[in-house]
């Protein structure tokens, strides 16, 4: 019951980027000059054995129980017990994401029944492409619910979008996905619409993948290890340090799975360009708490996952504080 309200009251905490600066409409985008983050180097070995991690006592009602078809061999699928530490956790082991055959199409983001359309197949393609990963690591996997409006709604962790937001937020008491495409798209009071930086639903399609994040910090244990610590932290700049690497994590691992459908999505090489582009311009909004990172490192964070799609080139808990403010 206790660890059932504590989680709900995570909403502000597990929501998306924010927009921020004066954003631009991208007929022109250049590629963000700035680097990848170079560190860790080297895959790490099999982690020590830990405490099994926990898993979520709720399943949203529109859960849906279809798998993907490539399950890995029996060798791949053996029980473990999981390391669910934050520096070291069982999932940084595993490999890169493989190619998913997964066409975006030319759907509208301004049309809500399109873009949800899109939303809903393409998350299709991120079970395909993390399903494996986890489970070849002893991860126990299940899809996440998704609960995806034209204007606004209340979710299991609040209302969503949060008054005066545009962001989609992943609610980890019911393993459940809320966004609002309308907001996404066009904004929502003084917060501008993702449509304000590129018009490509590309950008709203990697922001999902960022929520999605999310879902596999919380099956593998790095959700609740990071709760821990941020409950054990005695300062509010501790606790927002902590959320910002969980964070960029997610965003790490969002831009993991955009490399896996480049071929077929497609994202071109300009296309690539513009998600540069797209994440070193959203992250923490001027005169809000700095939970997120700044848009200089949330596009340093993406950068890491697109260029070297490793789990292990995602552990945010193992950089330097420079490359996580």
């Amino acid at each position: 019951m206790i660890i059932s309200v504590v989680f709900g009251l995570l909403a502000l905490t597990f929501t998306g980027l924010v927009v921020v600066g004066a954003l631009i409409k991208g007929s022109r985008v250049d590629a963000d000059p700035v680097s990848p983050i170079a560190f860790p180097t080297s895959s790490p070995s099999d982690p020590p054995r830990e405490r099994p991690s926990d898993r979520p006592s709720e399943r949203p009602s529109n859960r849906v129980t279809d798998e993907p078809d490539d399950k890995p061999s029996p060798e791949e699928a053996e029980t473990r017990t999981l390391n669910t530490s934050l520096k070291n956790n069982s999932l940084y082991a595993g490999q890169g994401l493989s190619r998913v055959h997964c066409p975006g199409g030319s759907a509208s983001i301004y049309s809500h029944s399109q873009l949800k359309a899109l939303i809903l197949k393409t998350s299709r393609c991120m079970d395909k492409a993390w399903s494996k990963v986890l489970r070849a690591r002893g991860i126990e996997w299940h899809r996440p619910g998704y609960a995806i409006t034209a204007t606004r709604g209340r979710g299991a962790c609040g209302d969503f979008p949060q008054r005066g937001s545009i962001v989609p937020y992943y609610c980890p008491s019911n393993t459940t996905i809320y966004a609002s495409t309308t907001a996404m798209a066009r904004g929502s009071g003084n917060a501008l619409g993702y449509g304000q930086i590129t018009e490509w639903h590309g950008g709203i399609i990697s922001m999902m993948a960022h929520e999605y994040g999310h879902h596999v910090q919380q099956l593998s244990g790095l959700s609740g290890s990071w709760w821990e610590r941020t409950l054990e932290s005695g300062s509010q700049s501790g606790k927002l340090a902590l959320s910002r690497r969980f964070e960029l994590q997610a965003t790490c691992f969002g831009a993991m799975f955009m490399r896996s459908v480049s071929a077929s999505y497609p994202v071109t090489s300009a296309r690539r360009n513009t998600l540069y582009y797209f994440y070193s311009r959203v992250g923490d909004h001027p005169g809000y708490p700095r939970d997120h990172g700044k848009p200089v490192n949330n596009g340093r964070w993406f950068r890491q996952g697109y260029e070297k799609n490793k789990t292990f080139q995602c552990n945010t808990w193992l950089a330097p504080a420079s490359s996580t403010s």
